[in-house]
């Protein structure tokens, strides 16, 4: 597979009854996202299948950037042909920082809404992956092993697949030490080699979709009817699936929605200037990166080393903040404070924590919460 979503990646001998899967590797960089908690800019991939905010340089955090190249992908395979296409490389930007393309009459109703959805230019106004999933031209005739979640995954570690675990120790590994790594949700090559004998069992006629598996696999988009569209039952997905209208994908109740960093409708430029009175009052350090991101550190007051610390010899470096051998030695917290704009017309505060202790960092943002008067 080539990096970037593109149509030209399928899984060429991956095939499921008739249903041929697409698949590719060109934006695994989340990870980097999730694990640092900055954005990404790198720009990658092919330019008919990149966002605007990718080939203009932008910051972007990724699931809506793939958004917009599955766009491009459900166009091409409904239309024939790329929603953006030029010889010329200027006008091909041009066009899809512009959002300059058009639909063919033939298109149904809800391809016609959910394609324009998917290929916004303003990245904070694009659909999700979530609402995608929710859209009628997605729901229409869904498979029922695409339509019901797996099973709970922290369930399946409470207790262990014994054929599973048999087949990994016949690999040859110590049968107490598997089971160990598996109650303490440890990373190794029997923990890897068990999931992935367990994943596998879950796929088959024999796992949580018994005989409808099988199914979905021999009639892929078959008319979906009562009795084959089934929901879970309120509570834990463990119980009973309940029947759903026909044709109609099974509504799951969304996930409780967390509340991510300290959120204002205030104006920036108050909400940051309460921010350096707050960091001021805590005697906190910090060093200004972008109109809204600092570097900072702090230490609790009287603690050993402290005196030894100053501007002059514990200097910010223009490069992330990472992780340091001095820093947990003296008791020294180090964090990113960012202001992030969402969807909602509201600015959210996030620090991140970059090395110190845990506990020690909570007690800061309580007292960091505390000082605040306009969040």
């Amino acid at each position: 597979m080539e990096a970037g979503g593109k149509d030209g990646n399928p899984l060429k001998n991956y095939r499921i009854g008739k249903t041929l899967g697409i698949g590719s590797f060109g934006k695994v960089k989340i990870a980097e996202h999730i694990k640092t908690g900055h954005f990404l800019k790198t720009s990658c991939g092919s330019p008919n299948y990149a966002a605007p905010e990718v080939i203009s340089g932008k910051l972007y955090a990724g699931p809506e950037v793939d958004v917009w190249s599955c766009g491009v992908i459900l166009y091409a395979l409904l239309c024939g042909t790329l929603p953006f296409d030029d010889e010329n490389i200027p006008n091909l930007f041009k066009k899809i920082k512009g959002g300059i393309y058009t639909l063919p009459s033939h298109l149904s109703g809800p391809a016609r809404d959910l394609i324009p959805r998917m290929l916004v230019v303003d990245p904070m106004k694009r659909i999700t992956i979530r609402e995608i999933r929710e859209h009628p031209w997605f729901e229409a005739q869904l498979p029922r092993y695409l339509a019901v979640p797996p099973p709970d995954t922290a369930q399946q570690v409470k207790k262990i697949d014994e054929e599973s675990l048999v087949k990994v120790i016949s690999l040859g590994f110590d049968k107490n030490l598997l089971v160990e790594s598996i109650h303490n949700r440890l990373q190794n090559e029997a923990t890897v080699a068990y999931y992935l004998f367990l994943d596998n069992k879950s796929r088959t006629t024999t796992g949580y979709l018994g005989a409808g598996y099988q199914e979905a696999m021999e009639s892929s988009f078959s008319p979906i009817t009562p009795s084959e569209t089934q929901s879970p039952a309120h509570g834990n997905r463990q119980q009973p699936y309940m029947e759903s209208p026909v044709g109609l994908r099974p509504h799951f109740p969304a996930d409780r929605k967390w509340a991510l960093g300290l959120q204002s409708r205030a104006h920036p430029r108050e909400v940051m200037t309460e921010v350096l009175k707050a960091l001021q009052e805590l005697n906190v350090y910090w060093k200004k990166i972008g109109h809204y991101n600092m570097k900072c550190r702090w230490s609790p007051p009287g603690f050993p080393g402290q005196e030894n610390m100053n501007h002059t010899n514990y200097n910010f470096s223009a490069e992330p903040i990472e992780t340091d051998d001095l820093g947990e030695k003296l008791n020294l917290i180090k964090f990113e404070l960012q202001l992030y704009k969402t969807r909602d017309e509201k600015y959210l505060l996030d620090l991140q924590r970059a090395s110190g202790p845990h506990l020690l960092f909570l007690d800061l943002c309580a007292a960091f919460l505390a000082q605040l008067r306009v969040l």
